[in-house]
C-alpha cells in the first residue's frame, strides 16, 4: 500500500483529500503545516507528498526546500497545491507537479497515478 502525505492547513481540504485518497486504496497521513509535514516524513517516509503552498509556521516553499536539501527525501515526488498559478511561484520553488486550486478529483487522481505509476486499486 502506497503512503501519501497531505500537508494543508485548511482542515476541509485535507479531510476531503484524505477521504478520497483513502477510498482509492492509499494510506494517508495528514499534517497542518510544513513543520508537522517534515515531522511526518521523518516518522514514516511517504511515497508522495501533496503540499499546500501557503501555510502558517513553515510554508510549502520552505518544506519543499528542506526536502530537496536532504538526500534521504529529495526523491519523494511533491505535488504543490495552490490558488496562485505555477508561474507565480518563486524560481527556486520546483515541485514535481502542480495542482491549481480548486481542482477536481479526476485531476488529482490522474496526477497521483502518473507519479506513482498507476492507480492504487488493482
Amino acid at each position: 500500500m502506497k503512503t501519501l502525505l497531505v500537508v494543508d492547513d485548511e482542515v476541509g481540504i485535507s479531510d476531503a483529500l484524505s477521504e478520497v485518497l483513502s477510498d482509492e486504496g492509499f494510506l494517508v497521513l495528514v499534517a497542518r503545516n510544513g513543520k508537522e509535514g517534515l515531522e511526518r516524513v521523518a516518522e514514516k517516509r511517504p511515497d508522495l507528498i501533496l503540499l499546500d503552498y501557503m501555510m502558517p509556521v513553515v510554508d510549502g516553499r520552505e518544506m519543499l526546500k528542506a526536502l530537496q536539501g536532504d538526500s534521504a527525501y529529495r526523491d519523494i515526488p511533491v505535488v504543490m497545491m495552490s490558488a496562485i498559478s505555477r508561474s507565480s511561484l518563486p524560481p527556486d520553488c520546483k515541485p514535481t507537479a502542480f495542482l491549481l486550486k480548486p481542482f477536481g478529483i479526476d485531476r488529482l487522481l490522474a496526477v497521483v497515478g502518473q507519479l506513482l505509476g498507476g492507480p492504487a486499486k488493482p
